[in-house]
């Protein structure tokens, strides 16, 4: 069964895939439109040199784009075409930063109180973008350990408290 706003998602998934911003990249996405993981690279600040990139993995819920969609960096391995059993690129990294904890989950209050079905999944990965390049504190939340312990496998179920837009 298609989503009920599979145009916004073929549209979506269209200006990814012909006119993505720089340092994004559209890597794969499923056949409903319900899943994209996306490649991230962060220009001109050298906690994140630009030879590094991270993915994030976007699962879009049933009801998007009136909810935000479940947004995490993720661990990506890409195969080796001629065998699958050897990784010839791994880009085995989630980001440090103040607000993205080390299993992927992403504190920002644009993916819960601040999301409105204005949003795009490119205007989310520009957003997630911004912050990393804007960043000057190479650190995990001070909760990580405690959070990544604890944490729900589905980072919106997390009562976030979003108290520093500095970094």
């Amino acid at each position: 069964m298609a989503h009920p706003f599979h145009k916004r998602l073929l549209k979506e998934y269209r200006d990814l895939s012909t006119a993505p911003p720089p340092g994004i990249t559209l890597v794969e996405h499923d056949d409903s439109l319900e899943r994209f993981v996306l490649r991230v690279s962060v220009p001109d600040n050298p906690l994140y040199p630009s030879h590094h990139a991270y993915h994030l993995l976007f699962r879009i819920t049933p009801e998007y784009p009136v909810d935000s969609p479940q947004v995490t960096f993720i661990v990506y391995q890409q195969l080796d075409d001629d065998d699958d059993d050897t990784t010839t690129e791994t880009e085995a990294r989630v980001p440090v930063h103040p607000h993205v904890y080390s299993n992927g989950h992403i504190c920002l209050n644009l993916l819960g109180d601040d999301w409105t079905p204005a949003c795009s999944l490119v205007s989310t990965a520009v957003s997630i973008q911004s912050m990393l390049a804007s960043n000057h504190l190479r650190e995990r939340p001070s909760d990580d350990d405690t959070y990544c312990r604890h944490a729900p496998h589905n980072p919106k179920s997390t009562s976030w408290a979003y108290h520093d837009d500095t970094v």
